[in-house]
């Protein structure tokens, strides 16, 4: 038998840590869309294996923060207005079919035990903005929807939801909309009422409103 070469060992926590920090990385705005991700020189400054890199890009790839092409390698993925779109439609579809699961359980006025994970996650929002850091309103941002999926108490859609986060992240790290201070918190409890009231009606109203301020904001003179 051929003895394993070390390289074709790979540690799954070390490669989810390494995913972990190049994700960071990404998320923050630290690498830009676009920019390669080499192997060679992301195994020494990280001190793993080649192979452990691979697997960590793999990972990303697998939430559309990397994309790898025969003979390229990988870089940080790139995210065109028409992937924008088809992203927020299939966020749509997500958090519409969420939002009836949980009205069909709590009728229109959902009960407390639903609205307060909500609330709280509004007020993690409204920190960030007071913040100004806007990777942590992004995050933020993001726990608000993910709170109003999980109400529906369907892991299966919980997860599928989770996997798009990153993609918007992405996009959001370098592009930012004009929200005044306290705008999206505001925005959002507005939200929360409508959706109740109005089902996938509010959902997809706000997608639309989100997604026309990402596009506008991508082709202001300003935007990096």
């Amino acid at each position: 038998m051929t003895p394993r070469r070390r390289d074709d060992h790979v540690s799954p926590t070390t490669a989810a840590q390494l995913a972990d920090a190049l994700r960071a990385r990404i998320l923050d705005g630290d690498v830009e869309p676009g920019a390669p991700l080499r192997e060679e020189e992301l195994a020494l400054r990280h001190g793993v294996s080649r192979h452990t890199v691979r697997t960590a890009l793999a990972a990303l790839a697998s939430e559309r923060l990397v994309e790898a092409a025969a003979y390229r390698g990988a870089r940080v993925a790139v995210l065109d207005d028409e992937s924008l779109i088809a992203l927020q439609q299939l966020r749509g579809a997500l958090e519409t079919e969420a939002v009836r699961l949980t009205t069909e359980i709590h009728g229109r006025s959902w009960p407390d035990e639903v609205t307060m994970p909500i609330h709280a996650a509004v007020d993690d929002l409204a920190r960030a903005e007071a913040s100004g850091d806007w990777p942590a309103i992004t995050r933020a941002h993001a726990l608000v929807h993910r709170t109003i999926v999980a109400a529906a108490g369907s892991p299966r859609i919980a997860e599928a939801h989770r996997l798009l986060e990153s993609e918007i992240l992405l996009l959001l790290a370098h592009v930012r909309p004009d929200y005044p201070p306290g705008a999206l918190a505001h925005e959002h409890r507005a939200y929360l009422v409508d959706v109740m009231g109005s089902g996938g009606d509010a959902v997809r109203a706000h997608l639309d409103h989100s997604t026309a301020l990402i596009r506008a904001a991508r082709s202001s003179p300003d935007a990096d």
